[in-house]
């Protein structure tokens, strides 16, 4: 396990990663908003991505982890298909920050709803991902919760200068 992977599980830790993801879409509302338009056009450093670059990045991310849930539940041994996040953020450019926490949290809210209907066993359902190798689905939530608490610390960084 590569460390930036390592570092989204720590951050999950013992916590149930389905009460992260229903929790999410609040929080990032309520960082969009204590951000304001000023708040929302800085970034941690020079090259890094803008506060309402964070908000389309995770709502393209929940895009493609719900199709890779639906996948993995479909499909025995489903290869997931990798996207190049830089070449995706350079095209979201023209994406506000209440566009991208609607279609965020709508694809969440389908998202949680779904992954709150899997049986146990299927939990263990098990994807190929061409750079991370095998992942159950049950690895792929808990990622994603941990890559929800590695955005959210970012924009609270950016909320707190």
């Amino acid at each position: 396990m590569n460390a930036y992977v390592a570092g989204l599980m720590k951050r999950v830790g013992d916590r149930d990663p389905l009460e992260i993801l229903a929790a999410t879409p609040r929080r990032l509302g309520e960082l969009a908003a204590a951000l304001g338009e000023v708040g929302l056009s800085r970034s941690l450093a020079p090259g890094k991505w803008t506060a309402r670059g964070i908000l389309a990045h995770v709502a393209e991310c929940e895009l493609a982890f719900g199709f890779r849930f639906r996948q993995v539940l479909a499909e025995n041994h489903h290869r997931v298909q990798p996207f190049d996040q830089d070449a995706w953020a350079r095209r979201n450019g023209h994406v506000g920050a209440r566009e991208a926490l609607d279609m965020f949290g709508a694809v969440r809210a389908a998202n949680v709803a779904l992954l709150g209907t899997v049986a146990a066993d299927d939990w263990m359902r098990v994807a190929h991902h061409p750079e991370r190798g095998e992942e159950t689905l049950a690895f792929m939530a808990r990622y994603l919760a941990g890559h929800d608490l590695n955005h959210l610390e970012q924009l609270e960084a950016l909320a707190g200068r």
